[in-house]
Parts: structure tokens; sequence; C-alpha cells
């Protein structure tokens, strides 16, 4: 498994948070807010693979690039950014070694949190 920074994703991330598209909710609330996989779905088959991958900061180049085991890390719910979430991704990036995806959570919580 060699999952990446999915730069793409980041710089789709910072445009939402810049243009307001950001729900600054608590850590815990991801739990609740995060999409499911029948919306997940949903969105794929409306949208397709292209803009699945935009909401994921990870993604492993190992894996089918139609799949949904190639993309990690989400970050909201395909519509706006959710702090929740981009506080648990960066912590589960941190205790897997992500240092990159880490670092890169991190600064996105500086944008919506100064935002």
């Amino acid at each position: 498994m060699a999952i990446r920074l999915n730069e793409t994703a980041l710089r789709h991330a910072r445009s939402l948070v810049r243009d307001g598209k950001v729900v600054r909710d608590e850590r815990d609330d991801w739990s609740e807010d995060a999409p499911s996989a029948d919306q997940e779905n949903d969105f794929i088959e409306r949208e397709g693979w292209t803009e699945y991958r935009h909401w994921h900061l990870g993604i492993d180049d190992d894996e089918n690039d139609e799949t949904k085991q190639a993309y990690s890390f989400p970050y909201g719910d395909f519509r706006r950014v959710h702090r929740c979430a981009v506080i648990s991704l960066e912590s589960r990036a941190g205790q897997f070694d992500h240092d990159e995806i880490r670092d890169a959570a991190k600064r996105l919580l500086e944008l919506i949190d100064g935002a």
C-alpha cells in the first residue's frame, strides 16, 4: 500500500474553504456527518470517479483508480469541507505515519480556523 497525498484534492479543499464552503463542527461529529456508502455510490454514479477522488486527501496508486480502495482520508460531504473530518484525518494520518497527509491536514485546519 503506497498512500500518498492527493495534491488535487488538497487544492480543491483549500478552494472550498476560501469560498466559505466549510462546516465548522466539532471533532467527534464526523461519525454523524460522513457520507454513507450509499451516498458515496450515488455521488460516484452521478459525478464519476474523478470527482470522487477530489474529496480524499489520500490516494493509493497500487489500487484500481475506479474503486473506493484507492482513496482514503475524506475531508467532506461532497459539498463542503467538514472541520471534524480534517481533524479526524489528521489524527489517523499521524497514527499510520502518513506524515505528508498529516501535515497537509494540519495546514488545512489552520486555514479553516483562520478563515
